[in-house]
């Protein structure tokens, strides 16, 4: 998440503070550009492992707190909520069996947060979207302590003026509004570095995204949020959401989403970028910096350009430009921010070698695609990624090919090359490319997740399907083969496993009747849908009554002219619960009171509806 000591842009003199610092930044790197003042002849590899924390019922654990404490390793780091934490790995020269030192401090470092966790009841898990994640979690109360967490969430609100509203249709819809940017906590990603020559950057970034579409629609991991099958990758519309500070209004306006793909090819050097990027949105957040960027180079010292990297943490670029320095020499790298977290360690690990060596063996000939792209055929592949996955078709070169054949016929030979001409370990890149292979030609992460999800939903309900499929994530990735070896899951029954509110068990696709309805129209549905309840909501969709199969009976031999409407026969004294309601204390209530069902209320709004057939797998006398 970037540098914990920013704070909120929002006084005039903080703001033109902290601009100076951005604009001697951007004429620092200008002139370390034209003197070459960059480290040659060696390129590094990176990466950042975000992973969720989950309790022993499978469902988000908030101790990432006490568990980075008793790390006590520099390598681990929180993330916006809590029960994210992140992990930084250490950068390595890319060549020979750097992959397989990189996987191989990626397990060991995973394994030691996951004993630490265990001894706090919680376990780890790498996960694109964590399926059991619910609104319950996404209130400010899960938000990490922290001055940065705290100044981005109020500064974005401040620039929308509103809440943010999420609203993305998949094979399911959802539509929501949330008082807070934490819904971006949502997303777990494998974020990967490469180093790049300053003077071959701008089309080594060109490339990338060229190659963003393709290379996310194989390695799709995110279908599900809150029980819904949206996107194949979910998170790339999530993140654009849950991070927006645009406005609307009756007006027409172009506005640049603060995460973003790009609009068009880029021209020049690193440093035009970051003048597009400081021209286009406004500075949120800001920090106290000590050192002029000019006035350390004069010095004959490399520069750290803290302004730009504030400035850059706060722009979500798929794929980002990056300024660095290590061991005293500044370099620039690219940094993958698109791919998601999971399925297994053993997956990413392939899809890094895979998008490197796609990088490293771009040919000659791509060094200026715009002669052989137009840029918006490369953010439509990026976004049908995204939505189909691998099943996308994409507009390659002027041309419509299935991106299987793609992927089989052009770029995974072109990264096979690209990883031996680097001098890579023939047994790794034969190793991890034999990953992406059978993938291809079996499943992804996130059909794995689809197919698995809908056989369990036919016999289950929601919050046990999610349950069963979090847990079966957990022992794929133990055993450590990849996704497309996964068994899909085969259920034979409700487990109702872990399940201790009413939110858990309740339904939630209602026949719901309007007040104002004729009594005739309700009888009649409850009828043909064989249902003993039904919500009565007024003209604002509040709850105002409900109707029993008692009512049915009593008032089904009516004539069909009878005049009377829902309001006249509905029950009005009705006793609801929440969410969160204790699914013993529901039972208690509806014994109390001798009823049969209870509606479940969020606010005014109708939610869902518990009833004696739901709960009685916990009713135990």
């Amino acid at each position: 998440m970037g540098d914990h000591l920013a704070t909120k842009a929002d006084s005039r003199e903080i703001r033109a503070k902290f601009i100076r610092h951005l604009l001697s930044d951007i004429r620092a790197l200008e002139i370390m550009l034209e003197k070459d003042s960059f480290e040659k002849g060696i390129v590094r590899i990176g990466a950042e492992q975000e992973f969720c924390l989950v309790d022993n019922n499978w469902r988000p654990s908030v101790k990432s707190d006490i568990i980075l404490k008793e790390l006590d390793d520099e390598h681990f780091t929180t993330e916006l909520a809590r029960y994210n934490l992140e992990i930084n790995l250490d950068p390595l020269e890319l060549t020979g069996d750097c992959f397989s030192q990189m996987q191989y401090q990626l397990k060991s470092l995973m394994s030691k947060a996951d004993i630490i966790a265990r001894k706090h009841q919680s376990k780890t898990l790498v996960t694109g979207i964590l399926p059991t994640i619910s609104k319950d979690e996404l209130t400010l109360e899960f938000i990490t302590p922290g001055i940065r967490y705290k100044a981005l969430n109020e500064m974005t609100r401040t620039q929308r003026d509103s809440d943010f509203v999420l609203h993305m249709t998949g094979v399911d819809e959802l539509a929501v509004t949330h008082d807070s940017v934490l819904f971006e906590a949502c997303n777990t990603s494998f974020q990967l570095h490469l180093q790049i020559s300053p003077k071959d950057y701008i089309n080594s970034y060109n490339w990338a995204q060229a190659i963003a579409g393709p290379v996310l629609g194989l390695c799709t991991n995110s279908p599900l949020l809150l029980g819904r099958e949206l996107w194949s990758e979910t998170r790339i519309a999530l993140f654009l959401q849950s991070m927006d500070t645009r406005t609307s209004s009756y007006a027409l306006k172009d506005q640049q989403a603060r995460v973003a793909f790009g609009s068009h090819w880029e021209f020049g050097s690193v440093a035009n970028i970051y003048k597009d990027d400081i021209a286009n949105y406004k500075v949120i957040l800001a920090k106290d910096i000590k050192k002029d960027s000019l006035a350390e180079l004069e010095k004959g010292r490399t520069p750290k350009l803290e302004a730009i990297n504030l400035h850059n943490g706060s722009i979500y670029r798929w794929n980002r430009p990056c300024y660095g320095v290590f061991k005293g020499k500044a370099h620039l790298r690219i940094e993958n921010r698109y791919l998601p977290a999971g399925p297994t360690i053993l997956d990413e690990m392939a899809n890094f070698a895979f998008w490197t060596g796609l990088m490293m063996g771009r040919p000659e000939k791509y060094n200026d695609m715009s002669s052989y792209m137009d840029f918006r055929d490369v953010k439509a592949n990026f976004i049908k990624a995204a939505r189909t996955g691998k099943e996308s078709v994409m507009h390659w070169m002027g041309e419509d090919v299935f991106l299987r054949d793609l992927l089989n016929k052009e770029l995974l030979p072109m990264a096979y090359i690209g990883l031996l001409e680097q001098g890579i370990d023939k047994e790794d890149v034969e190793k991890l490319l034999k990953v992406i292979d059978e993938r291809i030609s079996r499943l992804t992460g996130a059909q794995w997740q689809v197919r698995s999800y809908r056989n369990m939903r036919k016999l289950m309900k929601t919050d046990d399907a999610l349950l069963a499929l979090t847990k079966a994530i957990h022992n794929n990735q133990n055993k450590d083969f990849p996704v497309a070896q996964w068994p899909v899951l085969n259920v034979s029954g409700p487990v109702h496993e872990a399940a201790s509110m009413v939110k858990h068990i309740m339904s939630t696709q209602l026949f719901v009747i309007d007040e104002n309805d004729p009594a005739d129209l309700a009888i009649n549905i409850m009828e043909w849908k064989n249902i003993h309840h039904m919500p009565v909501t007024d003209n604002r969709g509040r709850l105002s009554g409900l109707l029993t199969w008692t009512h049915m009976l009593v008032n089904k031999e009516r004539k069909s002219d009878d005049k009377r409407t829902v309001a006249d026969i509905m029950e009005t004294k009705v006793i609801t619960v929440q969410p969160q309601t204790d699914i013993n204390n529901a039972i208690r209530i509806m014994r109390k009171n001798q009823i049969g069902c209870l509606p479940v209320v969020c606010g005014e709004d109708l939610v869902g509806i518990v009833t004696l057939k739901d709960v009685s797998a916990f009713d135990h006398g």
